[in-house]
């Protein structure tokens, strides 16, 4: 697929400045740029890349100010970030379009309607009185329990296993090896010591739009349900406990892990790395730093840092004094031993 830069910036809304007909066919880094290829530039700290850059197109954000000089033909768009998501989905539309069919071998309970539109590959196990959406991509080795429910569109890539009586909405994206329902982390000693464990007859509800990435578990409640609201992003490696709520428009990064009965609010980050206790709350559009530890609930938004969570303001104070420890104890033994 061939495109020229004028028609690149009619599709992102974006300004020419060079050779509004040079084609491109490819996508590319800045750094790595070469001819034929287009990129995106949106962070100031690689406009040195800019003029030295092979790449024959550049989405460039009006925000930076670039005055040197380059080969390459820019698009002056208002996020350049936003405008290279546009177009990198269209490249995957046709690197890997939507697939449709029964593959086989599979193995597809009786009483299952798999819409013809909808794709099952090889080696798909589809349970008992489970519920397709229109247009579902259900990838080999995919395992989807009884009475699952599964929304329009939402694709469940290789190796996902979804247990019984789960729901999942529409336009979702599982990634590969995501675990959605296993049993919640509940055990209880008994009268000799030994842990036995508290079944967890509880659900996940998976609402519309929400991506899950590779190797994230979301456990089934112990009792009611677990909760992943619309909109919500969760990178790699991630664990959501059992009887957790997750607010909308959330994102969670990589090896976030929040224990059970946990609740995050709307519109938040939380960074690498961050741990929650369980049964407490952390309150609409916070931001938690990488790292960070929540053993209490945070109840005012804002941006939180370290273990234990702290506002910002007040973690970069406690750094400041922490960079100077050394000195300070050197003062310190200088004093008890009455130097001056």
């Amino acid at each position: 697929m061939k495109l020229t830069a004028n028609q690149i910036a009619q599709m992102v809304q974006g300004e020419v400045v060079g050779n509004g007909e040079v084609e491109i066919s490819d996508v590319c880094t800045i750094e790595d740029g070469k001819q034929g290829c287009i990129t995106f530039l949106y962070d100031k700290r690689y406009l040195q890349y800019l003029p030295h850059t092979r790449a024959s197109v550049v989405l460039l954000s009006r925000s930076l100010e670039f005055e040197g000089s380059t080969s390459a033909t820019l698009i002056m768009v208002d996020n350049a970030r936003a405008a290279v998501a546009m177009l990198l989905k269209m490249v995957e539309e046709v690197l890997a379009p939507k697939r449709r069919g029964i593959e086989q071998p599979v193995f597809i309970a009786s009483d299952v309607e798999v819409p013809e539109d909808a794709y099952v590959g090889a080696f798909a196990y589809i349970g008992k009185n489970v519920r397709l959406g229109k247009g579902v991509q259900i990838y080999p080795q995919v395992y989807i329990g009884d009475d699952v429910e599964i929304g329009d569109n939402t694709v469940l890539y290789a190796g996902v296993k979804v247990y019984h009586h789960c729901k999942i909405g529409n336009n979702c994206i599982i990634q590969a090896g995501a675990v959605i329902g296993a049993d919640g982390f509940g055990f209880e000693a008994d009268n000799t010591g030994v842990n036995q464990k508290i079944s967890q007859v509880g659900i996940v509800v998976i609402e519309d739009d929400v991506e899950i990435g590779a190797n994230a578990t979301v456990d089934r409640a112990m009792m009611g349900k677990t909760i992943v609201h619309n909109n919500v992003k969760i990178d790699n490696l991630v664990q959501v406990a059992h009887s957790v709520e997750v607010g909308e428009g959330t994102v969670l990064c990589a090896q976030v892990g929040i224990a059970g009965s946990s609740k995050v609010g709307a519109h938040c980050i939380l960074a690498g790395q961050v741990g929650m206790a369980g049964h407490i709350e952390v309150v609409d559009n916070c931001i938690l730093g990488a790292k960070t530890g929540v053993p209490g609930s945070i109840l005012k938004s804002g941006v939180y840092l370290g273990s234990p969570a702290q506002p910002i303001s007040e973690f970069k104070r406690c750094i400041a004094v922490f960079r100077n420890l050394p000195e300070l104890r050197r003062l310190v033994r200088e004093l008890q031993s009455g130097k001056k």
